[in-house]
């Protein structure tokens, strides 16, 4: 806050629980991190439950410590960032925690090191948090030994993720007591701010500018040096976007992977796309949304394309049909695609919806303008954000933006029309009809599962 006096300009620091002023080096804003996490985990007890559900916790009384001490095999002093204990009765599960803030990573040699502390005293899990956002918490960033994990659960849970967890406790579920409320406040202002080194996502790393310029000039190929960095940092940007539409819809949000796929096989796929045709693409599912949305970029021709594709109504006529979904999409930018699907045609009929408003008969198909379409792609397309990190301009930014645009004038909106079923007769003709039973789809008033609004 900034305030004007007698010529004279003065800022105005928030106090707060959970400072970010006066951290001196990585170390310090490590400690501050692990210690502001673990601690308001214990205050505000649903909040603790929201983390510690990721990794199969019991519910119970939540107590946390910092730097506890123990001895390796080899009589060493082994300090974890912290530990976790919940309690309820007789029951007492143990957790070890692992932190690291700012650009700092995970090493396997040091995971493991904890693993062997965990398993040997009997604790039940260890819990590694960083910067590094990985696709679901069960899949850690460094690989560990398999023997380690048999009777220690490995979970890995990024910034961001936990920050998500917190704006949703907060802003979606609620806390009821208004100093529990305050504390989680402050713990969300303090993983917002960049001194603290918990803020998240940072960006698509050093080579993105490279690989974007050598994709733009026609010079990408798979050896292109970067092009697996820049694809390991398209994944991490995509689960960056699930969380986000989750702090604003209070929903998860999640990637769709291919069947059978793993990080490794799904880290080659998108290096050798990105290598091969400059592009780079993912989809995210939200609840009750009519279809996935997808996301692409396009490094050679620098945009960004969100898109999905909507089933269209069996009933009415064809023009009927079209107008059913313009007429759900009042507020959709004017240059959204829509291209119309027929069976058993090649032709695909195209226009931008403002066009489409105008004049429906646009996207009949030609020559046989009674035949009822079969789907719709509607896909709205932006200039490409050119910097690296995440600041206005970048291109991190730039997407974000537009994934939430396109949600919030056109997903959101967008219904599955409820098929119409005719009335049935009883399975067993002697018994009688029970006329006070209605079925959900025999009542003119169902519900329809509709996605979650942006606020």
């Amino acid at each position: 806050m900034a305030s004007s006096a007698k010529g004279s300009v003065q800022e105005w620091t928030p106090a707060r629980l959970i400072p970010v002023v006066g951290m001196k080096g990585a170390k310090e804003q490590e400690q501050r991190a692990t210690s502001a996490l673990l601690a308001v985990m214990q205050v505000v007890p649903s909040f603790g439950k929201a983390v510690l559900r990721f990794l199969d916790a019991p519910s119970g009384r939540i107590s946390c410590f910092v730097e506890p001490r123990f001895l390796s095999d080899e009589g060493e002093t082994v300090v974890p960032d912290g530990m976790v204990v919940v309690e309820k009765g007789k029951t007492r599960w143990v957790c070890l925690v692992e932190v690291k803030t700012g650009a700092s990573a995970l090493h396997a040699q040091q995971v493991e090191r904890y693993l062997r502390i965990a398993g040997r005293e009997g604790f039940h899990a260890l819990l590694t948090v960083s910067n590094q956002i990985v696709p679901a918490p069960s899949e850690s960033p460094v690989t560990v030994r398999r023997p380690l994990v048999r009777k220690v659960v490995l979970r890995h849970l990024s910034w961001f993720r936990i920050l998500t967890e917190a704006v949703v406790e907060k802003e979606h579920r609620g806390v009821e007591d208004r100093e529990q409320a305050k504390v989680l406040a402050d713990l969300i202002a303090f993983m917002e701010d960049e001194r603290s080194g918990a803020s998240g996502y940072e960006g698509m790393g050093a080579s993105w500018v490279g690989v974007r310029e050598a994709a733009n000039q026609g010079l990408l190929s798979p050896a292109t040096q970067g092009v697996r960095e820049v694809a390991e940092n398209w994944q991490q940007f995509l689960q960056y976007l699930s969380l986000q539409l989750r702090q604003d819809l209070g929903r998860p949000v999640t990637q769709i992977f291919s069947k059978g796929s793993d990080p490794r096989s799904r880290l080659a796929a998108d290096a050798k796309t990105l290598g091969t045709d400059g592009r780079l693409e993912g989809s995210l599912k939200v609840p009750n949304a009519i279809a996935p949305i997808v996301v692409e970029a396009d490094l050679g021709k620098l945009r960004v394309t969100t898109r999905l594709k909507v089933p269209a109504t069996r009933e009415g006529r064809p023009k009927t049909r079209i107008n059913w979904l313009l007429r759900q999409l009042p507020d959709a930018p004017g240059d959204l695609r829509v291209e119309v699907h027929y069976p058993h045609a090649r032709q695909t009929p195209l226009a931008a919806i403002a066009e489409a408003r105008i004049n429906p008969e646009a996207l009949l198909l030609p020559g046989d303008p009674k035949r009822a379409p079969l789907s719709f792609d509607l896909a709205l397309t932006r200039p490409m954000g050119t910097k690296r990190g995440k600041s206005p301009g970048s291109f991190v930014a730039a997407t974000a933006n537009q994934v939430h645009e396109f949600y919030g004038s056109v997903v959101q909106h967008l219904r599955v029309q409820r098929p119409v079923h005719p009335p049935r007769l009883p399975k067993d003709p002697g018994k009688p009809i029970d006329h006070t039973a209605v079925t959900p789809d025999a009542r003119e008033d169902a519900p329809e599962a509709t996605p979650p609004p942006l606020p």
